[in-house]
């Protein structure tokens, strides 16, 4: 946290709001607008709605921005709007990060605050944003253009969900793929932990094009670096790259942790139970899983994860888990931004993330190889593995397979991952640290990744009664994915 930079562009407020711990995005806008005269004034990651108007009012700020990257930060987000509303701000409010976007900014946030509410896209646009929104005679212009905007967004979006071709659960059960195929029993089942995973190991496993992303430079690698425009940009920043991460593997700066299990299982409807052992009978866990509802065309099935396990009466089959984290990005970064390194700070988390997705890589890979070894003579490049042209999938809570995050609590409690790793999980389901992969492994020849998309109101009563909770809270976890306006409810924050 802190402030930095001149202020004689005007004063900024940026924050990753509550429950999420994800701050790349942020940290970069904040170094851009410092650099471009604006005081910033940074709370760091996991920041409540009250601290927030708190700062904003005490330091008068002329912008708020809020960051975030997991779905239920939107939903946070919301909550400051209306919290802003509430309490009289007209102070401009900057919306960005990965899970956000314009048409959930005009749809969800933007209605419930009278004041100027603008998604910003990356950090070189937030200065033009930002510019326009402090000053007296540009701000009203920037604010109908937006609302314009914003107002056509809204009524696209209404227009488009009207058009959307759903079908019911029933049907869309109905039309679930059948699925056979011969089952490997794991080579080694049962749990297994890394307490410091050999860093050398997984750096020629990290792919580099979301490095890229991350610094807001668009384009494949290795093409990414001759790219007429970025190259040279991209190129420095490769080189920085590599002498970083040579030290930090040299110097043993970050510990890989992970754990992952092999558990017998089983497709129960559209839920998965994960046995004690091989007779079956206790279930360690029960994990939900949510049906593609939109009508497909002939021959085309509605997934569930679930389909790519055999079912109960087949008395065999086998889903994996996993979840791992780099620890010691925190510390470093911290370092370099007492040494007043933004640049190096930033550098230190993006690096973090990419050998927290090569682990979980090569992980992945042992468990096909040898853990469950139902691939034992896979032989693939890193290229390959990045374009997953193996057999088998990883999908993750809170992605489009699987979008409900809570799942997360269940797959923590079933590898105990906070006694074995360490990891955390916030309110809103983010990981900590924040360098972190975790997800369930699928055998299946024929799994893949597929999009759950919208919903309807029966499938989450239904997967309300299957989860034991109630439908406004399943409506909330999973807002992005329903098909419905919810019954507005208050919510307690």
């Amino acid at each position: 946290g802190g402030g930095r930079g001149g202020g004689g562009g005007g004063k900024v407020l940026l924050a990753t709001v509550k429950g999420d711990v994800h701050d790349i995005g942020k940290n970069i806008v904040g170094v851009v607008l410092s650099c471009n005269n604006f005081k910033v004034i940074d709370l760091g990651v996991m920041v409540s709605a009250e601290k927030i108007l708190e700062t904003a009012r005490r330091e008068g700020v002329d912008v708020i921005g809020l960051s975030g990257l997991i779905t239920p930060s939107l939903d946070e987000m919301v909550h400051v709007a209306k919290e802003m509303e509430r309490q009289g701000f007209t102070t401009p409010l900057l919306i960005g990060g990965a899970t956000t976007s314009r048409l959930h900014t005009a749809v969800k946030i933007a209605p419930h605050y009278s004041g100027l509410t603008v998604h910003v896209l990356d950090a070189s646009r937030s200065v033009g944003v930002a510019s326009r929104a402090r000053s007296e005679t540009e701000r009203p212009k920037l604010a109908a253009e937006v609302r314009e905007q914003y107002r056509v967004l809204r009524e696209k979006f209404e227009g488009r969900d009207a058009s959307q071709q759903l079908v019911s659960l029933a049907e869309a059960r109905a039309n679930a793929p059948r699925l056979e195929c011969a089952i490997v029993k794991p080579a080694l089942p049962g749990t297994r932990s890394f307490s410091a995973y050999p860093l050398n190991e997984l750096t020629r496993y990290i792919d580099w094009t979301p490095f890229f992303i991350a610094w807001e430079l668009s384009g494949r690698y290795p093409q990414i670096l001759d790219d007429p425009k970025i190259g040279e940009a991209a190129r420095s920043l490769f080189d920085d790259a590599q002498a970083m991460l040579h030290e930090i593997v040299n110097e043993g700066r970050f510990t890989a942790k992970g754990t992952l299990g092999l558990f017998p299982a089983n497709r129960v409807g559209d839920d998965l139970e994960l046995y004690a052992d091989e007779r079956r009978r206790e279930v360690l866990a029960v994990l939900h899983t949510l049906r593609q509802q939109h009508a497909k065309r002939p021959g085309q099935p509605n997934l569930a994860l679930a389909d790519f396990v055999a079912p109960k009466e087949a008395g065999v089959d086998y889903v994996g888990a996993f979840a791992i984290a780099i620890y010691g990005a925190d510390e470093l970064a911290s370092h370099f931004t007492a040494q007043h390194d933004d640049y190096r700070a930033i550098m230190v988390k993006a690096l973090a993330d990419r050998l927290a997705e090569a682990f979980a890589e090569r992980l992945h890979e042992r468990v096909r190889r040898e853990f469950w070894g139902y691939a034992k003579d896979e032989e693939l490049s890193p290229e390959e593995l990045i374009k997953e042209r193996y057999r088998g999938i990883r999908p993750a809570p809170g992605y489009p397979a699987c979008p409900d995050h809570t799942e997360k609590r269940t797959l923590f409690k079933l590898l105990d991952a906070e006694k074995a790793v360490g990891m955390h999980l916030t309110e809103a389901y983010a990981m900590l640290p924040a360098s972190a992969v975790s997800g369930l492994y699928f055998a299946h020849p024929e799994s893949r990744y597929f999009g759950v998309g919208k919903i309807q109101r029966d499938q989450i009563e239904n997967y309300a009664r299957r989860k034991g909770l109630s439908v406004a809270e399943v409506e909330r976890w999973l807002a992005p994915n329903l098909a419905y306006q919810p019954a507005e409810t208050v919510i307690d924050t």
